[in-house]
């Protein structure tokens, strides 16, 4: 049995984001002690564990319960969370272009501001593996393929190359 003290530490949570979950009806402790402290046990261990990973992959609270209860939303949960994260790349991606229009660089190309090593470099601090990176392209050129081509040609990659990502951004 754990305190929340240390349910916190083990997840580097805050207590203030347990006793949230808590609030949410995501967590519950099994019990009390006799100093009135939340204990928790490992089913709450567990739970807490796929909230993390859900809240590591954006999911709104509001939407975690769903999931953990698996009531048969789970897809449709998890196709909306990306496509609001599809959204945010958009969004992003329209940032950028406004930051270099502000800066009078309308093209990447020419400034040799992101090439595709730089951009793989940055996936990779961003915690993605080879097969994240994989499905990422996967799910644009589905999603959006003439964007992909557009993005690709921005990272200053030849078209044969281009044509090799493209080719298996769909298997």
């Amino acid at each position: 049995m754990l305190t929340i003290s240390l349910l916190a530490k083990k997840f580097n949570l805050s207590r203030t984001t347990i006793l949230y979950y808590e609030r949410e009806g995501l967590l519950h402790p099994v019990k009390r002690d006799l100093n009135g402290y939340r204990l928790y046990g490992e089913k709450a261990l567990s739970r807490l564990s796929q909230i993390v990973s859900y809240r590591a992959l954006g999911v709104p609270v509001s939407e975690i319960a769903l999931l953990l209860d698996g009531n048969g939303e789970q897809k449709r949960i998890l196709q909306d969370q990306l496509q609001r994260l599809q959204a945010e790349i958009e969004r992003l991606h329209q940032q950028q272009m406004a930051i270099l229009k502000f800066m009078k660089q309308p093209d990447t190309e020419e400034n040799g501001m992101v090439t595709k090593e730089r951009w793989t470099e940055i996936m990779r601090a961003a915690g993605l593996s080879d097969d994240d990176m994989h499905n990422w392209h996967i799910q644009f050129e589905t999603l959006e393929p003439e964007a992909h081509q557009e993005f690709l040609e921005s990272l200053q990659i030849d078209a044969d190359e281009i044509d090799r990502i493209r080719a298996w951004s769909l298997c």
